[in-house]
C-alpha cells in the first residue's frame, strides 16, 4: 500500500473535527435547555422574574395614612360628623400628593407602591365621598340615592383602572377629572352646607346631580392640568405672588367656600378649554 493511501486527506480530518464540534455544541445546548447543571458543575441562570422582597417604607407610610383618612371619613359620616368627614377626605388628598412626590424625589417608586396607591385612592376618593354624600343627603332618595352613590364608586374605579393602564407621554394633563378632585368637590359641598347650616333635604336632588356630574367627568376625555411639572424651586412672577397671597387670604376668611370655589374653577376651566379646542379644530377643518 502506498504512503499516499495510508495517510488521511486533510479535508477529511477538518470535516471530522467540525462534526465533532457541532455535536458537542448541540449536547451543551440540550443540557442548558433542560435547566440541569452540566457535568462541569455550571448552574442554570436564575430567573429574574422573582417577586421583590420587601417594600419601601416611607412613601407607603403616607399611602397608608391616606387610606386611614378615607376610612375615618366613612366612619365619621356614619356617626353624623360630616365636617370631620370632609376634612378627612382633604387629609387623604394631602397624603396622596405627598406619597407620589416623595417616591419620585427619593427614587423609591415600585410596582407595589403604585398598586397600593390605587387601592388606597379607591377607598379614599371613591368609596369615602360616595358614602359621605349618601349619609348626608341621598338616603332620603331611597334606591335612586343608592344607585347614584354606586355609579360614582364604579366611575372612580374605572377612572383609576384607565389611569393605571394608559400609556401616555403627556405628564402635564390628566384624561378626565382626577378622582381626588372629584372627591374634593363633594367634600367641599358638604362642608359648605354644614358650615352655613343649610338643610340637605331641600337640595338632595341637586346634590345627586352633582355626584352624577363628577362621576361622568372622571371617565370623560376632557383634559385637566395635573401640575406634576410644577416646581416650587422655580421663580414666580410678582403678579403670581400677589394672586397666591389673595388665595391664602380667601382660604383664611372662609375655608369651605374657598375650597369649593377653587375646585369649581378647576372643573370649569378644563371643560371650557376642551370645548374651545374642539371648536378651533372644527374651524381649522373648515378652512
Amino acid at each position: 500500500m502506498s504512503s499516499e493511501q495510508s495517510k488521511p486527506h486533510p479535508m477529511d480530518t477538518n470535516e471530522t473535527n467540525a462534526d465533532f464540534d457541532k455535536s458537542a455544541n448541540d449536547s451543551n445546548k440540550s443540557i442548558k435547555g433542560t435547566g440541569k447543571p452540566s457535568k462541569g458543575g455550571d448552574k442554570p441562570a436564575e430567573s429574574s422574574n422573582k417577586p421583590a422582597k420587601g417594600f419601601y417604607v416611607l412613601p407607603n407610610l403616607f399611602t397608608t395614612a391616606g387610606l386611614f383618612a378615607g376610612f375615618y371619613a366613612i366612619m365619621q359620616a356614619r356617626l353624623g360628623h360630616f365636617e370631620a368627614a370632609s376634612l378627612a377626605i382633604y387629609a387623604a388628598m394631602v397624603m396622596d400628593i405627598i406619597d407620589g412626590r416623595l417616591a419620585r424625589l427619593t427614587n423609591t417608586q415600585s410596582d407595589f407602591g403604585s398598586e397600593y396607591d390605587s387601592l388606597s385612592d379607591m377607598v379614599s376618593f371613591g368609596v369615602a365621598p360616595a358614602m359621605v354624600l349618601f349619609e348626608f343627603a341621598l338616603t332620603d332618595l331611597g334606591r335612586f340615592g343608592s344607585l347614584v352613590a354606586f355609579i360614582y364608586i364604579a366611575c372612580a374605579a374605572l377612572r383609576l383602572a384607565r389611569f393605571n393602564v394608559a400609556a401616555s407621554d403627556d405628564k402635564t394633563h390628566f384624561t378626565g377629572v382626577p378622582s381626588p378632585g372629584a372627591a374634593a368637590m363633594i367634600a367641599s359641598t358638604v362642608w359648605v352646607f354644614v358650615d352655613a347650616g343649610i338643610a340637605p333635604s331641600d337640595y338632595n336632588i341637586g346634590l345627586a346631580l352633582l355626584m352624577m356630574v363628577m362621576a361622568l367627568a372622571m371617565v370623560s376625555n376632557i383634559k385637566y392640568r395635573s401640575f406634576k411639572d410644577f416646581e416650587f424651586r422655580d421663580k414666580m412672577p410678582f403678579v403670581g405672588l400677589i394672586i397666591l397671597v389673595l388665595i391664602i387670604a380667601f382660604v383664611y376668611l372662609d375655608p369651605p367656600s374657598a375650597f369649593l370655589a377653587i375646585g369649581s374653577i378647576y372643573m370649569i376651566s378644563g371643560a371650557v378649554l376642551y370645548l374651545l379646542g374642539k371648536f378651533r379644530g372644527k374651524q381649522d377643518l373648515s378652512e
